[in-house]
């Protein structure tokens, strides 16, 4: 089978990910091989890899790569955290797109990290952000 989710293993790794996908969408799933949730969402994420070939796909192991996750300020699997232009998507970077020069002054949120194996909100929200 097609493997077209990449493993990270460090933020140098996430880096280059981010850099070489350019303006496009990055989705990364932090996950563990221990969490139930994990397992079934895992060939789901993969499957997503294949049917959206425009979306980079990463998977990050929290055992494995536990400077990462601190670093990416992870407190549960399985969760997805959102990627453009080497930023992760917030509410106020999807603002700051539409509104161009809007200084409301909003604060980032994480609106576009989430935590379960929710395969639909995940799916709809890659929809969104591509």
């Amino acid at each position: 089978m097609l493997i077209m989710v990449q493993i990270i293993n460090d933020m140098d790794e996430l880096k280059q990910l981010l850099k070489a996908a350019g303006s496009r969408l990055v989705v990364v799933e932090f996950s563990a091989k221990w969490c139930g949730p994990c397992k079934m969402v895992g060939p789901i994420f993969q499957a997503m890899s294949l049917k959206y070939q425009n979306v980079m796909f990463a998977s990050v192991d929290v055992d494995s790569s536990k400077e990462l996750t601190q670093l990416c300020d992870i407190k549960a699997v399985p969760t997805f955290q959102m990627f453009k232009h080497t930023q992760k998507v917030t509410l106020y970077s999807r603002l700051k797109r539409t509104l161009c020069c809007l200084r409301s002054g909003l604060e980032a949120g994480k609106i576009f990290e989430f935590h379960g194996a929710d395969a639909k909100k995940l799916e709809l929200k890659i929809q969104e952000l591509m």
